[in-house]
């Protein structure tokens, strides 16, 4: 049988553990007292008194201290209740010892970290519950609009007023009179929106521009404080009508809605200089697709105060649970029966006792089932109690199948390429000029998604919670046993196809068909990445393909939690896309059919490109810092962005300095290479991991730490300042034994690989230590529509 201390660690809410009973100081407590008066029963002992009469006599006395009522001589604890300074934190609770307690100084701590517990439970559930009952009444505001849009697009659609036969979007339109106006908006996201007006059943409804923005799928909001210089003040139209005014926040989270956005400010703006204030008539519409946005907003947001609830219902049982057992124990360990007295203050307390975050659940349920699930309960039930993917015992089967294969093939390729001598310097030029790069390129990428997957399986075991960091669907978010299958499979056909062609290469097979061999791997895997059926994780294939999307074309995007990590994860693959790039050359411009290896580098335009490919990933990371900068206003995200800058310029040297090898630009290597180091260092340590804060409970770490040995933590700065230096062998080229220098790359390449995923890990336990001290355990979602007061 499990127990309940492992239940309640693997049940509770990562983000709100400290929120909860502290179960295991409370255990603490009751063995130091209970040790406290084992010891004060050896001083009393009379010398006639033996183990078997204590034995026996004990049931007796634990009957005569038991009290069921209040008020009563026999009782052994009183429990007061009085209000607090604030209506708003509800009532304070505090226990008193009678007579009947003997060891009094031990009891009393017992019991005042008790109370503590149970007023710390009632207060947090009292605010979240707030929290989320303001939500609910803001949602269903939200849903009132939403209906009344709804039903007036369809009425004016039955009149006739639209035209289906029409190109155009169907929508709503009115005239309406308009003022100039400066808005601020002091949001964490500040952005200008689309400016939107219907007539409702014959009451105009209004709408107007905004500088709110949030992301379209919920991404996390951080709290921002405005400061001088940092508002977007922009001129925009406010419509009133009947002294109600609305606005309607579309995110701008694509490059054609960013786009749009900023066009139509620019032509306002120019308007504005022509007309300042002339009252006139404009005509403005709500298209399906912008109420079809919205109505997706609103429904995001129901999931996710669903999710809340859900968490906030575990919160209390879990609780009350907690309380149960650690009073049960009390019991058994000092031989007294507090258990009915304390648990009835506790199940009347306010956390226990209250029904409305149980009420407003059963709410959103029907809500959402009546209007957006069409009345099917069980279909709105999906959505809003997703189930977890089972995990197959098949999946770990295929994993040490496909494991043993690689390994047995990669051994026999090992063995093969050292008796043809393909590695060393003396090595077959033309195989490692062409083949080589296509096993480098895959080794490196499937060795990152190894390390992710050890990073999930390290996540988990630490209740670091990655997939709401990342913003993963809970039914198709890859398992640690999902990537290591992938990993394993890809692995053992590309090492078993490399020694296939290796056995063919060497028996004097190089005609067209044998030197293809590689480029229809790259092709087939290609094919499975973008393949459009529903097979091989599909939603995870297309899922990283929109992110790839989002970080190539930065900063037209939105950028959220997942794109960034991503980002930062391609400046560790610059080898990777470099051998991508040249292998790609290599086949589409046919140069395998000659096996003119040397076209692709002298060639002005692929050399050229090369280097681009160079300093892409710091360019792309560079302009999300930009947009992020240009979204939240914050400065950090402007250092950030000199980091990745220093990057290039220190890659730009080491491109000039291979081009031309004198000591001025070997000179210039070293010193950008070297701020880029210590630039990247700082960042590392200090903004990414939290970590060297000399004023930390935990000297040059941080107050709060998941893993439990401190050495740990030093021992990973050791590491990573180590693998931040490899750039040297690259300045030095000097060579490992009688390996080929290619070799060598490959196994710089590698240890930053592991650098990256060794990073990972830190990077979100710091993510994950910030939203639990801010409680964030559900995403806040943006709403569509807002009521403005021009007054």
């Amino acid at each position: 049988m499990v127990k309940f201390s492992k239940q309640f660690k693997a049940q509770l809410v990562p983000e709100w553990k400290d929120a909860f009973v502290d179960y295991w100081q409370l255990k603490k407590d009751l063995k130091k007292m209970q040790i406290h008066c084992f010891n004060q029963n050896l001083v009393n002992k009379s010398p006639e008194e033996n183990l078997p009469q204590r034995l026996l006599l004990s049931p007796v006395k634990k009957l005569s201290l038991f009290s069921s009522g209040w008020g009563h001589k026999n009782e052994t604890i009183q429990v007061h209740r009085k209000l607090m300074s604030t209506a708003s934190n509800g009532d304070l609770y505090e226990t008193e010892l009678l007579d009947q307690f003997e060891e009094t100084n031990a009891a009393r701590d017992f019991f005042a970290r008790l109370d503590l517990q149970l007023n710390k439970v009632n207060q947090f559930y009292k605010a979240k519950e707030k929290e989320f009952v303001e939500r609910g009444e803001s949602l269903r505001k939200q849903m009132e609009i939403l209906v009344h849009l709804k039903a007036a697009m369809k009425k004016q659609r039955e009149q006739g007023c639209l035209n289906p036969d029409s190109k155009e979007d169907q929508s709503i339109s009115s005239s309406i009179c308009f003022e100039d106006e400066s808005i601020k908006d002091t949001t964490d996201q500040e952005q200008t929106q689309e400016s939107l007006a219907s007539d409702c059943e014959k009451s105009e409804v209004q709408f107007c521009d905004s500088l709110e923005e949030q992301d379209e799928s919920g991404n996390l909001v951080k709290a921002k404080r405005a400061e001088e210089g940092k508002h977007t003040s922009l001129s925009g139209r406010i419509f009133s009508c009947q002294g109600k005014n609305l606005k309607i926040n579309i995110p701008l989270t694509t490059p054609s809605r960013t786009i749009s956005a900023l066009t139509y400010l620019v032509w306002e703006d120019l308007v504005n200089q022509s007309k300042k204030c002339r009252p006139e008539k404009a005509k403005l519409h709500i298209n399906k697709t912008k109420l079809h946005r919205a109505e997706k907003m609103i429904r995001g947001a129901y999931i996710e105060l669903f999710k809340g609830l859900s968490y906030l219902r575990t919160y209390r049982n879990l609780n009350m649970l907690a309380f149960v057992k650690i009073l049960k124990k009390f019991d058994k360990a000092m031989g007294k029966q507090i258990l009915p007295i304390y648990l009835k203050v506790v199940e009347s307390s306010y956390f226990n006792s209250s029904d409305k975050a149980v009420r407003l659940m059963d709410e959103v349920e029907d809500h959402f089932t009546k209007h957006f699930a069409d009345d099917d309960k069980r279909k709105a039930i999906k959505y809003l109690k997703p189930n977890q993917r089972k995990e197959s015992h098949s999946v770990t089967f295929f994993i040490g199948l496909f494991t043993g294969c690689f390994i047995a093939l990669f051994i026999g390729y090992c063995i093969m390429a050292h008796i043809a001598g393909m590695y060393t310097r003396q090595s077959d030029t033309i195989y490692m000029e062409t083949v080589y790069p296509v096993l480098s390129m895959f080794s490196l990428f499937f060795l990152h998604l190894f390390l992710y997957g050890c990073n999930i399986y390290m996540w988990r075991k630490t209740r670091i919670n990655y997939s709401f960091i990342f913003e993963f669907a809970p039914t198709k978010e890859l398992q640690y046993r999902d990537v290591f299958l992938i990993c394993a499979t890809s692995m053992t056909i590309v090492v078993g196809i490399m020694f296939a062609h290796l056995s063919c290469t060497l028996k004097g097979y190089n005609s067209t068909q044998v030197q293809a061999i590689p480029g229809i791997l790259l092709l087939m895997l290609t094919v499975v990445l973008v393949c459009p059926f529903n097979i091989i994780y599909q939603s995870s294939r297309y899922h990283f393909l929109r992110v790839i999307r989002n970080i190539i074309l930065s900063p037209f995007y939105k950028v959220v939690m997942v794109d960034f990590f991503m980002a930062d994860q391609l400046c560790s693959q610059v080898p990777m896309l470099r051998n991508l790039e040249y292998v790609t050359c290599y086949y589409v411009t046919g140069s395998y059919k000659t096996q003119d290896y040397g076209y692709c580098m002298s060639t002005t335009n692929f050399r050229d490109l090369a280097y681009v490919v160079s300093f892409l990933p710091y360019y792309w990371r560079a302009m999300q810092c930009a947009r992020r900068w240009f979204d939240e206003g914050e400065i950090s995200h402007l250092v950030n962005l000199g980091k990745y800058v220093s990057a290039m310029l220190a890659a730009g040297a080491k491109v000039a300095y291979e081009k031309e090898k004198t000591i001025e630009w070997l000179s210039l290597v070293v010193l950008m290479s070297s701020t880029a180091t210590v630039y990247q260092l700082y960042w590392d340590f200090v903004k990414d991991w939290g970590l060297l804060q000399p004023k930390s409970e935990n000297p040059w770490l941080r107050n709060e730490l998941i893993l439990r040995r401190k050495f740990i933590y030093f021992l990973s700065m050791g590491l990573n300042f180590i693998l931040r230096l490899a750039w040297i062998q690259s300045v030095l080229h000097s060579n490992i034994a009688n390996l080929d220098y290619r070799v060598t790359s490959f196994l710089l390449a590698a240890l930053e690989v592991i650098r990256r995923g060794h990073w990972n890990f830190y990077r979100l336990e710091n993510e994950h230590l910030t939203n639990a001290g801010k409680f964030r355990a559900v995403k806040t979602v943006p709403l569509p529509f807002h009521e403005v007061d021009l007054d």
